[in-house]
């Protein structure tokens, strides 16, 4: 794959922690990109899989289900769907506007673009490399499912497009999703048949020994059915006035990575009405609260972010306390806990999505030859760091401490008191983090260009100190950091010989 340049300007405002619309359009383009490689990569991956991996019968429908998608690209969906009765026309998008990235493409890209299309294939490809063996029942049955999954992909792109269609599509575990129009649950718990009919905005999902669920197509995302069985897609409003709705994902599978979770991070979460209706308030204010941190942080938002992904609360969390996570595999889906307010959903933003733009970034340019051994302080992180991910910390830090810094000098009491101590808490975070990378002899050219300028942006923040008692504050919870992270992980001296 042939890189796209990133311009010496747009490596200068990524830098500043900042990005031009074009600088953020490029690499939405090639995570893009990337996406419809790593799909031809599973196709081409199951043509080669031995028939024990991946069996004739799965190719055949494999096939099928591609020449379903091709159909679907060549086409633009219908004006509209058919809405409940009452219901108001979702907004559209203004020309050009950068969110949803689908809007601009047909419905198969749309699909395939979506975040958590990424972590899908990636298991794909995972079980299709064979190397688990005949014998193994776990992988066969993975696979079964992930190849299962593409079907329902395919059949949701050919029904945004109007295509009319009746495929046999599989329930996982007594669960049929339909990407980014909801879930069907079925009586049993068993992987079980399921026959999808489309007809003029409409699917029939006929399954043995129950009656049919009728699922009508809203514009954009979502689709609603009066029966119970049916869970749509919940949705927010989008961040700018006439920006399409933001997916609020709680019924794709691939939604979270399978196994043991990250340690801090809550587990999926399953929403009702309640907790719709928390995410629905704090992010009413959300784009007023981006704002307050500058411009751009807004714009970075509407550019990047694809969907969200609710977790559980994590263990112990009260008050303020949330767990946030971005997914390298997963461009544009940001996973979070229920927000306290709108402020720290718009700082979740602000921190997830700096990670997002540095780790696609790095896909285009290549900042450092590092290693990965885990050596490094991080006064956030209770152990060693490698490098790549002090730098990624760092820059998440970087953008927060700018926010905050924004924030305080425009919001009245106390809310300003609240904006300086975290700016303090950040900017002391990474002044204590900054040297390390700074001084790191594996930086290539450009590589240190990007870090100048962070360390440039970290600097021009003395234009404006917080008051002296939040950056004493900071200071001294920094000081403690270090000392307790240098008796951890320093290694003790030998006791001298008597």
């Amino acid at each position: 794959m042939i890189r796209p340049a990133v311009p010496e300007r747009g490596l200068v405002e990524l830098g500043r922690t900042r990005g031009d619309p074009d600088t953020l359009a490029l690499l939405a383009r090639d995570q893009d990109t990337r996406r419809l490689l790593l799909l031809r990569a599973v196709l081409d991956a199951a043509d080669a899989a031995d028939p024990a991996v991946c069996s004739t019968a799965r190719k055949a429908r494999l096939r099928e289900d591609w020449a379903l998608l091709t159909e679907a690209d060549r086409l633009r969906p219908p004006a509209d769907h058919p809405r409940p009765p009452g219901a108001a026309a979702g907004p559209r998008p203004p020309a050009g506007h950068p969110h949803p990235p689908g809007a601009a493409h047909s419905p198969a890209r749309a699909r395939l673009f979506h975040p958590l299309t990424g972590p899908w294939a990636l298991s794909c490809l995972r079980g299709l490399d064979g190397r688990g063996g005949p014998a193994d029942a776990h992988r066969d049955r993975r696979l079964r499912q992930d190849l299962a999954h593409f079907s329902a992909l395919a059949a949701v792109a050919a029904a945004r497009a109007g295509i009319p269609f009746t495929v046999r599509l599989t329930a996982r575990a007594g669960v049929l999703a339909l990407p980014s129009l909801g879930a069907l649950h079925t009586a049993t718990g068993a992987d079980a048949p399921v026959d999808v009919t489309h007809r003029h905005g409409r699917l029939t999902l006929r399954r043995p020994d129950a009656p049919d669920v009728v699922v009508h197509l809203e514009s954009g995302i979502g689709a609603w059915s009066a029966a119970l069985a049916w869970t749509p897609v919940r949705t927010l409003p989008g961040l700018l006035p006439a920006a399409a709705p933001l997916p609020l994902d709680d019924v794709d599978p691939y939604r979270t990575a399978p196994g043991p979770g990250h340690r801090g991070l809550g587990g999926p979460a399953v929403l009702d009405d309640t907790d719709h209706k928390r995410w629905l308030q704090a992010w009413s204010g959300t784009e007023a609260a981006l704002r307050s941190g500058g411009a751009h942080r807004v714009a970075e938002a509407a550019a990047l972010l694809r969907c969200l992904v609710p977790l559980e609360s994590p263990p112990g969390a009260d008050g303020r306390d949330s767990c946030s996570a971005t997914r390298h595999e997963a461009f544009g889906a940001l996973l979070a806990s229920p927000p306290h307010d709108a402020v720290a959903l718009a700082a979740t933003l602000v921190h997830e999505l700096h990670h997002a733009k540095l780790a696609a970034l790095g896909n285009l340019v290549t900042l450092h030859h590092a290693g990965p051994e885990a050596r490094y302080f991080a006064p956030w992180k209770t152990g060693p760091r490698p490098y790549d991910a002090l730098l990624q910390g760092v820059y998440s830090h970087l953008a927060l401490a700018d926010y905050f810094q924004h924030r305080a000098l425009v919001v009245p009491p106390p809310d300003r008191e609240y904006a300086w101590s975290r700016h303090a808490r950040y900017r002391a975070q990474v002044k204590a983090a900054l040297p390390a990378l700074v001084g790191s002899p594996d930086l290539t050219v450009r590589g240190r260009r990007f870090v100048d300028e962070m360390a440039a942006a970290y600097e021009r923040m003395a234009e404006h100190p917080a008051p002296r008692d939040h950056t004493a504050r900071a200071d001294a919870y920094v000081k403690a950091a270090r000392a307790l992270w240098t008796q951890r992980h320093t290694p003790a001296l030998p006791r001298p010989k008597e």
